[in-house]
């Protein structure tokens, strides 16, 4: 089962100082943080704001190779959390035929957010996050978690580079 999510925030890992891009359940409380890079996070964050480039970014350049091959992006799914590191799958329909492309939660995030499609995640890889996040002992972790249960709106400003 797939749980549709919405990109809550971008933020920085006060502990790792990586970003993370926050996603949270339309129907619920339920969160999930997916830490990436810099670079994703900056393709991301520009969406977000709509600031536009002089020239097209690598996700902007692939918008516009599926809109001029008649492709239509219909969901990106959060599909696995495997050895700490999830994997994203792409769902692209052309002519009526349906493909999935293997790809990197950021950039399957970058895409949604160009294209206004839907994003879900597997109702497995949410288990198994919070299964990894309780079995966690460290006290980071422990603090990251409380943390990132407790942001507000107001937590959730805008990315800063």
């Amino acid at each position: 089962m797939e749980v549709e999510m919405k990109i809550r925030g971008l933020m920085m890992d006060p502990v790792t100082q990586m970003p993370i891009v926050i996603l949270k359940d339309v129907g619920g409380n339920t969160i999930l943080p997916i830490w990436v890079g810099i670079y994703e996070a900056n393709a991301i964050a520009l969406e977000i704001e709509k600031v536009t480039t002089p020239r097209p970014l690598t996700h902007d350049l692939i918008k516009t190779l599926l809109l001029g091959m008649e492709a239509s992006l219909r969901k990106v799914v959060v599909s696995e959390l495997r050895d700490d590191t999830f994997y994203a799958v792409i769902w692209l329909e052309r002519e009526g035929k349906l493909m999935t492309i293997d790809s990197r939660p950021s950039d399957a995030l970058a895409l949604a957010l160009r294209l206004d499609c839907p994003i879900f995640v597997d109702d497995q890889v949410l288990q198994s996050s919070k299964a990894n996040a309780s079995a966690s002992e460290k006290a980071t972790s422990d603090e990251l978690k409380r943390w990132l249960e407790n942001l507000g709106d107001e937590d959730l400003g805008r990315y800063k580079m």
